[in-house]
């Protein structure tokens, strides 16, 4: 290790030591009916639950920022401390022996998302402006790309950009819009010129969610919370100098957000959903339902913890490419793909280990419990891209196959039949 890096670690061991509780060295041990009995994917707790939570998710990444953990590898220009991805990696490590508050409100979209496609495709005024006040905690990004009538073939989006002087007016809907209701500002897909081809006709801006028309309203899954939301966007103006790329060249934008949408969903980690289908979890889950001595429960064990191990080595070397600053590529699908099969499959089994104790609360530890997760499963097909795209990415641009046929990309996207919607 050189002496650079030995003086980071210093640092930064004296800065979590001063400023949070180191973990017990147990570390995911698990101690079968001792502490909270929850198991979610999704946030399930009331409003002023969360807005709590929301508040020390931002309050620990200023202090991250301030002290210079919070954007260890961003340009010192845009208020990154310049460093290398290996001092970046390091420091992960290291907190992850401490409890801290989770800021993947922050992250997971806006850092992990958002942040890399405006330090991309933004102009420098714009990449001063967002950057260091995203990464210091102040500011958190969503994603507006999803609509009612455009999730998968997304280049199909119907919300309009037209040019006014130096502003846009925005008129649409968007859909599943993660953490909206948290966030300042959005990175918006609109179409902006319906007689392109549906992929050469979009552009991409940075919205501010605080501007008037724009209304967010949350959608209740059947988990029990509103993560996701709807947007409205009704004639909101958006200046000229917050668009990302070229007019018309928004697919381009929309790439880089979704090649490292697929690297961040794939790579989450921790947290309960994870914690509980690991393999220390499940073998007690198995213990206390009295099935650990049943050789087809442990075979399908044995293969979920196969799975979750071959993914982890992926999302490390996908990461430490990331922290060198490769752009991430398609193989970020196949770690998104795995992650949700992983989670999925661990809920399934844990629900056939544990049987109608699933369904009823009767107050036994580790059971009713997993009802969260199990109700959530469904939409880990969908979010990120759905398992269909995925697969289909990984046909052709992994293995080499052909295109899915069908797909226009020469017509005019106005020409284009759509089913049941309205006309651009």
């Amino acid at each position: 290790m050189s002496d650079d890096l030995k003086d980071f670690l210093a640092e930064a061991r004296a800065f979590l030591d001063a400023n949070a509780t180191r973990r017990d060295s147990g570390g995911q041990a698990v101690e079968w009916g001792i502490g909270e009995d929850r198991i979610t994917y999704f946030s399930t707790d009331p409003p002023e639950v969360e807005a709590a939570a929301v508040a020390e998710a931002k309050a620990w990444q200023k202090h991250r920022y301030d002290n210079g953990f919070g954007w260890i590898t961003g340009p010192a220009e845009f208020g990154g401390r310049g460093l290398s991805s290996v001092h970046a990696l390091v420091y992960d490590a290291l907190e992850a022996e401490y409890a801290v508050p989770d800021t993947g409100v922050l992250s997971l979209i806006g850092l992990g998302m958002i942040g890399p496609t405006i330090l991309t495709h933004g102009t420098d005024e714009l990449r001063r402006r967002y950057l260091p006040a995203m990464y210091s905690g102040e500011i958190i990004a969503c994603q507006l790309f999803s609509e009612p009538a455009a999730g998968s073939d997304l280049a199909s989006l119907e919300t309009r950009a037209v040019r006014d002087g130096d502003t846009w007016v925005l008129n649409g809907q968007k859909v599943w819009t993660s953490v909206a209701h948290h966030a300042q500002i959005g990175l918006a897909l609109c179409r902006s010129d319906p007689d392109r081809p549906k992929h050469r006709g979009i552009t991409a801006f940075i919205v501010d969610l605080s501007a008037p028309g724009v209304d967010i309203r949350p959608l209740r899954q059947m988990s029990g919370g509103a993560d996701f939301n709807e947007v409205f966007l009704t004639d909101v103006v958006v200046p000229d100098d917050h668009r990302l790329g070229a007019v018309d060249g928004g697919w381009g934008v929309a790439l880089t957000t979704l090649m490292n949408e697929r690297a961040s969903v794939g790579s989450e980690g921790g947290g309960p959903a994870s914690h509980a289908v690991s393999l220390a979890f499940l073998t007690e889950l198995m213990r206390a339902n009295g099935r650990l001595d049943d050789p087809a429960a442990r075979r399908r064990l044995a293969e979920i913890y196969a799975d979750q191990t071959a993914t982890e080595y992926l999302n490390r070397q996908s990461m430490r490419r990331l922290r060198a600053g490769v752009q991430p590529g398609p193989e970020g699908s196949v770690g998104k793909l795995m992650y949700a099969q992983n989670l999925i499959r661990g809920a399934h089994f844990a629900a056939e280990i544990i049987g109608p104790k699933l369904i009823a609360d009767t107050g036994e530890w580790g059971a009713f419990s997993w009802t969260e997760l199990l109700l959530s499963t469904p939409a880990l097909r969908i979010l990120g891209g759905t398992e269909e795209i995925m697969k289909n990415i990984l046909a052709e641009r992994v293995l080499g196959l052909p295109k899915e046929p069908g797909i226009d990309t020469k017509s005019p996207f106005r020409e284009l039949r759509r089913s049941g919607r309205t006309g651009a």
